[in-house]
Formats: structure tokens, sequence, C-alpha cells
């Protein structure tokens, strides 16, 4: 009768210590900030016309802005335009401060763009509408050319924004790129059409380097392997993927 009586109790609490034993994982919802992009001029935008849309925190003046999540869309279609952009909402900070800013391009031209600063509290869920100012010809930023300017890297996704740039990247006209990475001398195939880009047989030479060194320049590599658009705005070589998503930045050498 005892035995009887161990035994169910045993079996009674089992579910009991295996709910304690094996918590539930959490993982931290994706955070979506929604709006629209607008303009007062009573003009359409051409077919091919390009909106990009950044969360940013611009908290240190003396630092470029943190890009926290963006956006492209293309074609940009006509105004309003809407837009929707993720980010992680662990990374926001009460004590920053974040804005929303937005640019339209045409041919990698700028045509429309955010001249002043949208302010947003990127957990708040209301919609924000972002007004943009069109560019006059004046005013469009003097832009280095794609083929045959040298470019130094700024960002490679990955391994974040570069403290001590050694990689370069160079496309000439015929299609062939490359340049020195941050620890060999590389080359590879680049198709250009238009915004489009496509880089391929990327090569190397086989020198050894610091391991972070090393992982630094796989980055860049498999970086471009994925390039699939590009646009060049105010003296930078910006590249995204296919879902529109920078994956490098490069400042033109002077």
């Amino acid at each position: 009768m005892l035995g009887r009586i161990a035994k169910f109790f045993i079996f009674g609490v089992m579910p009991l210590v295996v709910g304690i034993l094996v918590p539930e994982l959490s993982v931290a919802a994706e955070k979506t900030l929604k709006g629209e992009v607008t303009y007062r001029e009573r003009i359409a935008l051409p077919p091919n016309a390009v909106l990009f849309v950044q969360l940013a925190n611009v908290s240190q003046a003396s630092a470029p802005a943190a890009v926290i999540g963006e956006r492209k869309m293309a074609p940009a279609g006509q105004v309003p335009i809407k837009f929707e952009i993720s980010f992680d909402p662990q990374v926001i900070r009460p004590d920053m401060t974040y804005v929303l800013q937005a640019r339209i391009t045409v041919d990698d031209r700028l045509l429309f763009i955010s001249d002043m600063r949208h302010h947003v509290d990127p957990l708040s869920d209301a919609p924000q509408t972002i007004m943009l100012k069109m560019v006059t010809s004046s005013e469009q930023p003097a832009s280095a050319p794609l083929f045959g300017q040298s470019w130094l890297i700024e960002y490679i996704d990955g391994i974040g924004v570069i403290a001590e740039p050694r990689a370069t990247f160079r496309i000439s006209e015929a299609g062939k790129a490359g340049g020195s990475g941050p620890c060999n001398v590389y080359f590879a195939i680049a198709k250009v059409d238009g915004s489009t880009i496509a880089i391929n047989d990327i090569g190397s030479t086989f020198k050894a380097c610091a391991p972070e060194i090393m992982a630094e320049e796989k980055a860049l590599f498999e970086a471009l392997a994925k390039a699939t658009s590009y646009h060049v705005d105010a003296g930078k070589l910006v590249i995204a993927d296919k879902d529109g998503r920078v994956i490098l930045r490069f400042n033109a050498a002077s």
C-alpha cells in the first residue's frame, strides 16, 4: 500500500517539476514605425523615383547620425507615400534624440529631401508625416562619379562603422572592379545598369592577417556579393542588398 502511495506521489508532481526546470523562451518583438512622406508641390514623380526613409539617433552632435532602421521604396510611386520601418525596440533609450529623415532621388539625383528635423518617439504608435522640400539645381550636392572613382570603406554590414578604414573599392567603365581589402588585394567583375549593380567572380591574394582583420575582409567580400543596388549621394557610395538594406557605404577618396 505504501509502495502504491509513493508511486502516486512521484507521478503526481513530475509535471510540476518539469514545468519549473524548463523556462519559456522569450524573444523581444520587433517594433514597426509607420507613416507617410509627402510634399507641397503639385507635380508627379517620375516612374523611376526612389524613396529612402531612415530612423536615426542624432543625440551626438559631433558624430554622424546612427541609423536605427531604414526603408527603401523603388519605385516610390506617388505622394503621399506610405512607409513602415522595422527596428529593435531594445536599442531605444529615453535620454536619446531620434528623428525621421527622408529623400527622393531620380537616377541618383536628389529631387526632394527632409530639410528640417522630424523628431519622433520611436516607441509611439502615432503615425508620422514627413514633409519634403524640393531641391533646386543650385542646391544639388556635388557627387563623385561611380566609374573611375576610388572609394574608401566607411561601413560594412556585420562589422559596423570602420574606425580605421583600410579597404578601397573602384569600378572601371569596362566593368572591372576591386581594390585593396583590409588585408589582401582583391578583384571582381561588376555589372551596372542604372541604379542596379551585381558584383561577381570575387577573388583576392592569399596574405594572412590578424583574425579581426580577416573577419572584416570576409564581411566585405560577402557584402559585395550581395549587392543589388546603389546610389551616390553627397560624395558617398551606398550599396544595398535585394531587400534595400544598406550593406556597404564608402566615402569618395580624395
